[in-house]
């Protein structure tokens, strides 16, 4: 029975309606969100021929009847090499439209190592072409563009691949069960939008001068799309059982009034974000001040999630480092903004050292800690890198940072790579709060505590991270 209609329900749910009247509920096969204006179908429906090619009489001589086979559907494309040749008779008696045409799509149906893999056939010859029985071949409809399929079946292939039935020596794929992936479909023009920039993108890729590069900055924009999606709570699912954001960020309020109470830290006019009953967004300050800040909410959040400044969740006050007295070589480091790399590193290599006679004027909470973010401060080219420290730069070492960075320490209740990633994000914005002359910019401590920051649970925190570091490896690994 075929299941030509989707729908999302206003219970959030997804639904699959059969033509013979029977509705499922599907939610849980949904992989993820797509926009309001695509719909999810089946692969059956977008591709009405879907078949498997027949065991084919084999010529012992060259001839124009081409057989493809699993080994002729490469990772690269299609490949000739080893091509086999189908007899006259076999041919005429087989049907017209299982001759392969162009665009039609590739999906190899048998063993380790080839079973899942995807192609799309662009040959034109004067050759016929078919398919021996280990390939499925799929042709869509006129709506649905033969390449957007083809990137989107090529996004989910170790899915595909791990679906394979059979044992650990033979495993094949099942017509029925391929009929049935899930697909992604948006309107037809956004498809040819999808498919031109992809072939753009895969153009540069191609270029043997500019390869790495362009693989650099590709794994970039899907890192950056990875935290986009972490920070607005669509990457890993919300768990209702979770302890409220809000919760959280009560009590680290509640500990920083007492951080001041108890003169630990100079007094800070802290405030609580909350949505009011016109769905406006509000700050309520501790002085009684309250301010309608909607204008400033950059995005919507899950309802588990809050929103706060960066400053109300600092167990420290936010505020650049002292200017040093450097000698020659001594045992505390002065991490300088050259210590803060573009490429993300932290290294002491660069670090030059303080005067120890000086060390009186610093207190105990100065000196740089594991999980303490820096962001540079000064400077055109520099200003607004952030980093974040790790056990291995300062293990065993006493660290201070000089005037141009500034040090952000939390509340151990967050979880510090979760804000370091969001603040990271926040690079071009801390770039266009820099105020001075073109020579000399600066970025005030004002400016960083006053991010906004969205909070998710504790333990969505930690999910989220996980599942971050997960696809950072996979990129990075990717080939």
């Amino acid at each position: 029975k075929d299941s030509p209609l989707f729908y999302l329900y206003t219970d959030n749910h997804y639904y699959e309606k059969f033509e013979d009247g029977t509705i499922n509920d599907i939610s849980e096969e949904i992989p993820f969100d797509i926009p309001n204006s695509w719909k999810w179908s089946r692969l059956c429906n977008v591709c009405p021929i879907v078949f498997s090619g027949k065991s084919p009489k084999y010529s012992q001589k060259e001839n124009n009847n081409l057989v493809l086979g699993q080994r002729n559907n490469q990772p690269y494309g299609i490949d000739l090499f080893g091509i086999k040749y189908a007899t006259d008779e076999f041919m005429n008696n087989y049907p017209k439209n299982y001759y392969v045409q162009n665009n039609d799509i590739f999906l190899n149906t048998l063993g380790n190592g080839t079973v899942g893999r995807i192609g799309i056939f662009n040959i034109s010859d004067n050759n016929k072409y078919i398919t021996d029985g280990h390939i499925f071949v799929m042709r869509t409809l006129n709506f649905m563009k033969e390449y957007y399929l083809y990137y989107h079946l090529k996004l989910f292939q170790d899915k595909i691949e791990k679906s394979a039935e059979g044992s650990t020596n033979q495993v094949f794929l099942k017509i029925d069960k391929v009929k049935k992936y899930l697909i992604a479909v948006p309107p037809e023009k956004e498809q040819i939008r999808i498919v031109e920039k992809l072939s753009q993108l895969f153009q540069l890729l191609n270029n043997k001068n500019s390869q790495e590069d362009a693989i650099r900055n590709l794994k970039n924009v899907l890192k950056q799309k990875i935290i986009n999606e972490a920070v607005q709570g669509k990457l890993v699912k919300q768990n209702l059982t979770d302890e409220s954001a809000e919760i959280l960020i009560n009590k680290i309020i509640d500990k920083k009034r007492e951080f001041i109470k108890n003169k630990q830290i100079k007094k800070e006019n802290l405030s609580i974000i909350y949505r009011g009953t016109d769905n406006q967004f509000y700050e309520k300050f501790d002085d009684g001040n309250v301010v309608n800040i909607t204008d400033e909410i950059p995005f919507d959040i899950p309802s588990t999630w809050c929103w706060t400044r960066l400053n109300n969740i600092s167990s420290k006050t936010i505020k650049r480092g002292k200017s040093p007295k450097y000698v020659d070589n001594s045992n505390v480091y002065v991490f300088a903004q050259k210590c803060n790399q573009k490429n993300g590193i932290i290294t002491l290599k660069n670090a030059k050292y303080l005067d120890e006679t000086t060390v009186k004027k610093y207190d105990e909470s100065d000196f740089v800690r594991e999980h303490d973010i820096v962001i540079n401060s000064t400077g055109n080219g520099t200003l607004g890198r952030v980093g974040i420290i790790l056990k291995e730069n300062v293990d065993g070492k006493k660290v201070v940072v000089d005037s141009h960075v500034t040090l952000v320490r939390l509340f151990e209740k967050l979880n510090p790579i979760f804000i370091y990633y969001y603040i990271k994000n926040k690079q071009k914005y801390l770039e266009s709060r820099a105020t001075g002359s073109t020579n000399q910019t600066e970025l005030s401590p004002d400016s960083i505590k006053n991010i906004l920051i969205p909070i998710p649970p504790i333990n969505e925190q930690l999910r989220i991270i996980e599942k971050i570091q997960k696809l950072y490896n996979y990129i990075e690994t990717a080939e």
